[in-house]
Order: C-alpha cells, then structure tokens, then sequence
C-alpha cells in the first residue's frame, strides 16, 4: 500500500506543478493579455487564405493610396495592394521565421554549450572563444554579414537569424550545467555507470529547460525584429511576397504624405515584438517557484 501510495504522489506532482504554473502565469494579467495575443496570431497565420479580404499582391494602380476606409481597411499603398490583406499574409511569414530560427538556435547552442560546460578544458574554451567573437558584434550586423554571404531571401534570413542567435543559448547552458555538474544525483549518475550523454540529457539539461523556455519565448521577439530589420533593409523576404519589414521599407518614403502605410506594418511588428516580451516576462515569474509563492 504505501509503494502505491509513493506512486500516486509521484504521478500526481507534475501535474500539480503545471498547475501551480498556470495558475502563476494566469494571475500575471499582462503574461494572459499576451498569451491572447499571441494565440491570435497565430490563428491568423493559419487561417491567413480565408481571412484576406483580397490577394495580397493584386495591383490596381487606380486605387494606389487610398485612405482607410470600408473597402479596404488599413488603406492600399503606392500598387494598390490592399494593406490589411498584406498584413495578415506577413503575419505567418514572421511568426514561421520567428519559431524555426529559434528552434534551430536553440537545438545547436543547447548542444553546444552542454559540450562546453560538461567536458571543459580546451573543447570548453574552443567552443566559448568562438561564441564571445559573435557576441562581440551586434546580431542584426551579423545577420546582415551572413545574409551578405548566404545571399537574399527568406530561407537565408532563417539561416542567418539562426546563427546569430547560438550564443545566447549555448551560454545558458554551459553556465546552468556548470554550476549543477558537481551535484551529488549526478555523480551518483556516473556511478552507477551511465553514459555522458544519458547524463547530460536526462539528468542535467531537464534541470535548465525553464531557462531556455523563457529565453527562446523572448528569442521569437527577437527574431520577429530581425526579419522586419532585414526585409527593411531589402534583404530578407522578396517582392512581390508581403512581409512587414519590407512593406515598412518601400513605404518609407510617404511617411509625410501616406503615413498609414507604415503606420500599420509597424504596429503589428510591435504588437507581436511586445506580447511575446510580455509572456516572456511571465514565464519566468511562472516558472520561478520563489515568485510562485509569494
């Protein structure tokens, strides 16, 4: 009776601790506001072909610059494109690049810096040498250097975001797994003989998952920022496909006489940049059991 008991109690803790972690991230109105926000998003991103009122990239010359009004909501721009179908379009281009640039960094910069951090010495030093020389220099100038050697377009956008973003990850990492390698479960890992991949992965890396989740939430920020900087800059996603960074930069220069053809784009680069700062903000309250208790 009393192993079935420890069983039960075993089984039932992470649910309980999931729990306390919504409840947590629920009393965050902020972290919920985002979560909202995010959440429509990404139903937009989905839904984008039943939802765009017309094509994204239909032009009609003798509607170019029309305000805000019935017919086309956010206005049309310098084409006549309809600029709220353009937007919704942009918004999966965004939250795609966003999420497989981080997932990609993530996976990397996880197994690099568990190399770093669990073997050390010259493959330590090897390893973080070369992560210090890319933050040295400011992600959106490297992303700009490899979109130079990769050449324009999305998929290179995808690749260089993800590059620059290694660092971040693999320094959680190296760091978390240094300060929890010397722990008693984990000698007690290798002592009953198991590998140092079944050590790192199984033992030590569950032990900074909560890190990386808040830190890759606010990577997808991050990531959403350097799409729109790149398609700003012509060097991301290329005409005549919809992205806001690039609609921003081809409207740049009606800002005075046609303002509402930055207006929008910017607004939904910021609306997207802040709720996942937000929730970001909120997961790490959510997941520190300090902040759940107080």
């Amino acid at each position: 009776m009393s192993e079935q008991n420890g069983q039960e109690q075993v089984l039932e803790k992470p649910e309980s601790q999931l729990k306390e972690i919504w409840y947590s991230l629920c009393r965050n109105k902020g972290a919920l506001i985002a979560l909202g926000i995010i959440v429509f998003l990404i139903f937009v991103a989905i839904f984008r072909d039943f939802l765009m009122p017309y094509d994204p990239n239909y032009s009609d010359m003798g509607k170019a610059f029309q305000r805000p009004n019935s017919e086309h909501w956010f206005g049309t721009d310098q084409l006549g494109r309809d600029i709220f179908s353009r937007i919704i379009y942009g918004t999966r281009i965004s939250l795609s690049v966003g999420l497989i640039a981080v997932t990609f960094a993530l996976t990397v910069g996880t197994v690099l810096g568990s190399i770093a951090g669990y073997f050390g010495g010259k493959v330590d030093t090897v390893i973080m040498r070369c992560m210090d020389m890319m933050l040295a220099v400011p992600s959106i100038l490297l992303a700009i250097t490899f979109m130079a050697a990769l050449g324009k377009g999305i998929d290179k956008a995808i690749i260089a975001i993800g590059l620059v973003s290694i660092p971040e990850y693999a320094r959680i990492v190296r760091g978390s797994i240094l300060s929890i390698k010397e722990s008693d479960y984990v000698q007690a890992a290798k002592v009953i003989g198991n590998n140092d991949m079944t050590i790192i992965f199984k033992h030590i890396l569950p032990n900074v998952l909560s890190s990386l989740i808040v830190r890759a939430t606010l990577g997808i920020s991050t990531a959403v920022l350097d799409t729109a900087a790149l398609g700003f800059l012509g060097l991301g996603v290329q005409p005549p496909i919809a992205e806001w960074g690039d609609m921003l930069g081809r409207a740049r220069g009606f800002i005075f006489s046609a303002p509402y053809t930055l207006i929008f784009p910017g607004m939904a680069i910021s609306l997207t940049v802040l709720a996942f700062n937000m929730l970001g903000d909120g997961l790490r309250d959510a997941l520190d059991p300090k902040s759940r208790n107080k």
